[in-house]
């Protein structure tokens, strides 16, 4: 009988607290029929507030997202260039090494990078933005280690570095350069990227620190001598 009389009272508590949450609703809406015409303004600005901040929240999150995702490639492309080797380098096609020192750049942080070498590409493989923002033309030139590089070929670079306009010029190859070239490229101020400094790029030096042995490291006649019996004449 007593629990009887318990839950009686239990329902009545919840239907008065129902009339006075419907009372209350009834009595906002007829507020805001009566004062419509003064408080819509308000009510729209919040609207307006609450949608700027979804969006702002919405673009943020994207952001994140997305430098995450970035972050993430980066490491695991600075892990891949980390295990290539000048060998299989030497294999790739002329197109698969424009990939490659596209990524490169990429993987430096290097920006707006893209390959437009092909037919009519005006003296250029690889275009992009240097993390300092100065902008850039890369020459890309997958040839047998026992090539050399000619000046003349240094000096289609020049051409293609006043049509894109860039700051600097990169000649990237898998061979060395002639001395004539090697001192072309120092006095133009091309970064001219033999095999050895190539080799150093793509085991995870930066591409700006080559600027510093720009002009160096093919050796003195030794170096060359056993270069040719490596790779041939």
């Amino acid at each position: 009988m007593a629990g009887r009389r318990r839950g009686a009272a239990a329902r009545r508590r919840r239907a008065a607290r129902l009339k006075v949450v419907a009372a209350g609703g009834g009595l906002v809406l007829v507020l805001l029929v009566v004062f419509w015409s003064a408080v819509w303004p308000y009510i729209t600005g919040a609207l307006v507030l609450g949608g700027v901040g979804a969006a702002g929240w919405w673009l943020w999150r994207t952001d994140r997202l997305v430098r995450g995702r970035d972050r993430l490639w980066r490491q695991e492309e600075a892990v891949k260039t980390g295990h290539r080797t000048l060998s299989e380098v030497d294999a790739m096609t002329g197109t698969e090494f424009e990939d490659l020192v596209a990524d490169l750049c990429r993987r430096d942080g290097c920006t707006e990078v893209r390959r437009v070498g092909g037919a009519n590409d005006n003296g250029a493989d690889v275009v992009g933005r240097l993390p300092d923002g100065r902008t850039m033309v890369i020459q890309c030139k997958r040839y047998a280690p026992s090539s050399t590089i000619a000046s003349r070929e240094l000096r289609d670079l020049l051409g293609a570095k006043v049509h894109f306009e860039a700051d600097l010029a990169v000649f990237v190859t898998t061979t060395r350069f002639s001395h004539p070239s090697e001192r072309f490229a120092v006095q133009h101020g091309i970064l001219a990227v033999h095999r050895d400094h190539l080799g150093l790029w793509n085991n995870g030096a930066s591409l700006l620190s080559l600027s510093e042995v720009n002009g160096r490291g093919q050796g003195d006649s030794r170096h060359r001598a056993r270069w040719k019996r490596a790779y041939g004449s």
